[in-house]
């Protein structure tokens, strides 16, 4: 069985949900610490010609809590998430696909949830549906394991657990783990080497990485889908 263990993102980039496809078992983390400068709460769009963030604004609480614990603020909902719409509506309503994609999007940004996982969740959820991605999916807290463990140590704990022969992790992983010391603990370590194709956009060259929804605007449902298997595994 292949696993995948990610933390949440918010509408992430193409290669998130070909890491996804790309395995039976995707393990994503609810009970992780929230970082500040991640990708839980931002992601960046072309917003007037050029890549600019759109960010959930959190509660100011601890900075210990895990992703689970933290809370959006009502100013979000209130003002800025319609704020970011309009600026998605404005900017994008030229892209070829906006009339198909556009609704899916304004109800996953309209979800009222204030937990922060919760809401991240709802929207990487309701796109693997869209996209026709069956893998199952594992809220980590929900594994009988020692939820103290970190980085490599937790991999290899929910990798025997689930008793997976074969873990993938995204290229960048790359300077993290080491394919040897996986193996010294029982653990098949691989690399999913994207191939981010390069699609039509507004700018005059094109930019990599940005949030799925800019790759769902300019591409049919079907173009997307055959995105999700441009990668290679090494």
């Amino acid at each position: 069985m292949k696993l995948a263990i990610m933390q949440p993102y918010f509408f992430p980039y193409l290669g998130y949900f070909q890491l996804i496809n790309a395995v039976e078992v995707f393990v994503i983390y609810d009970n992780v610490q929230y970082t500040k400068k991640g990708w839980f709460n931002r992601n960046r769009l072309f917003f007037n010609n050029k890549v600019e963030y759109f960010t959930i604004n959190i509660q100011k609480d601890s900075d210990y809590l895990d992703v689970s614990e933290r809370k959006i603020s009502q100013n979000y909902f209130d003002k800025e998430m319609p704020k970011i719409l309009r600026k998605i509506e404005q900017n994008y309503k030229l892209a070829p696909f906006f009339d198909e994609v556009y609704p899916l999007i304004k109800e996953l940004f309209c979800f009222q949830n204030e937990n922060l996982f919760d809401y991240i969740y709802n929207s990487l959820y309701k796109i693997l549906e869209y996209l026709k991605i069956n893998t199952k999916i594992i809220k980590s807290s929900t594994l009988p394991l020692d939820h103290k463990l970190k980085n490599k140590y937790r991999v290899f704990d929910i990798y025997k657990y689930l008793e997976a022969d074969c873990y993938i992790n995204p290229s960048g992983g790359h300077s993290l783990y080491d394919k040897n010391d996986f193996l010294t603990n029982d653990v098949n370590l691989n690399f999913l080497e994207q191939n981010l194709q390069v699609y039509n956009q507004f700018s005059k060259s094109f930019e990599a990485g940005l949030s799925i929804i800019d790759v769902l605007m300019f591409n049919s449902k079907t173009e997307v889908i055959k995105m999700l298997n441009t990668y290679k595994i090494k």
